[in-house]
């Protein structure tokens, strides 16, 4: 006998203010319950501490988390100088306390914050969910486990001062993937020479969606105490991947994809992932790759509500 499957097909994006204190999973619970939706998923944690942009997929949305998970972030981060804590952020215990060299002006720190702007190398956090044999490192953290990391490639496409004040900073980072922004904000106040951590983040931006995006979980409930209807909040799974190319077929090319076969296209117009659209909207993701003077797409990610249009 089949089992019987736990709530209602949703399928979209919700796009989400996470609140500090509470993790993200948290949320998503939370909001997988107002909806009684039957499949849900983040895409990518943020810290419990941390606040801001953190879009939750629905249904067939689910299938290009990864993708989400891939983009580019950005976030607004208030640094405290002279201390460094156990995990980089104010939730951990002082380990470590320095005087804050005085005269800390924006024309001092900017050649210290140019050394951490472009490719960089960076270690990431002990306490960060990164994983070690199965398990997170912050797992290890806790019971005072020390695994070696080597330095990971990472990209900071921005990296702004926003505010100084005598023993704080606030920062804009706009950064590729495992950015750990705990990190940086520690390696900064190790050039410095007095320490750092983290003490508020904002991520301000992912998956291409922005603090303009966002409902809050608050917001959520009242609207279902209304009796109104949350699915009118979702997004389209295609919002989340404007960073590739679209491309509409019809006829027996469309049947060819979504029948989960390659179809070529004249020229080389594309390389990497595209967006295929039929007669009635988004299809999916195929791989567009080199055959002669054509192009091959590959079907990789559809969405099973598409049908043969």
């Amino acid at each position: 006998m089949s089992r019987r499957r736990k709530g209602r097909d949703v399928n979209g994006i919700l796009v989400i203010d996470k609140p500090q204190g509470l993790t993200s999973n948290g949320v998503l619970q939370q909001v997988k319950r107002l909806y009684g939706a039957a499949k849900a998923g983040h895409t990518g944690a943020l810290d419990p501490l941390a606040t801001g942009v953190l879009p939750l997929c629905f249904g067939e949305a689910t299938k290009f988390s990864q993708m989400m998970l891939d983009s580019d972030k950005a976030y607004i981060a208030t640094a405290r100088l002279g201390e460094r804590t156990e995990t980089g952020d104010s939730e951990g215990v002082i380990v470590a306390a320095r005087p804050v060299p005085e005269g800390l002006t924006p024309e001092v720190l900017e050649p210290v914050l140019d050394k951490f702007r472009g490719d960089i190398q960076q270690v990431p956090s002990m306490y960060s969910a990164l994983k070690h044999n199965g398990r997170p490192l912050y797992e290890y953290a806790r019971e005072g486990i020390e695994i070696e990391r080597p330095a990971r490639p990472v990209t900071i496409y921005e990296l702004r001062l926003l505010d100084v004040r005598e023993n704080e900073m606030d920062i804009a980072v706009k950064c590729t993937k495992g950015t750990y922004i705990r990190s940086l904000v520690e390696d900064i106040g190790e050039v410095l020479g007095c320490g750092a951590h983290v003490i508020a983040l904002r991520r301000t931006l992912a998956a291409g969606f922005t603090l303009a995006d966002v409902h809050t979980v608050p917001d959520l409930e009242a609207m279902r105490e209304r009796g109104e209807s949350l699915d009118g909040l979702l997004v389209a799974p295609d919002a989340a991947l404007s960073m590739f190319p679209g491309h509409r077929l019809s006829g027996q090319p469309l049947v060819s994809i979504l029948n989960g076969q390659p179809v070529r296209i004249p020229g080389r117009a594309y390389e990497g992932f595209v967006r295929i659209y039929g007669n009635e909207g988004f299809v999916g993701l195929a791989e567009a790759l080199p055959a002669g003077e054509e192009t091959e797409l590959v079907p990789r990610r559809l969405v099973s509500n598409s049908g043969k249009r």
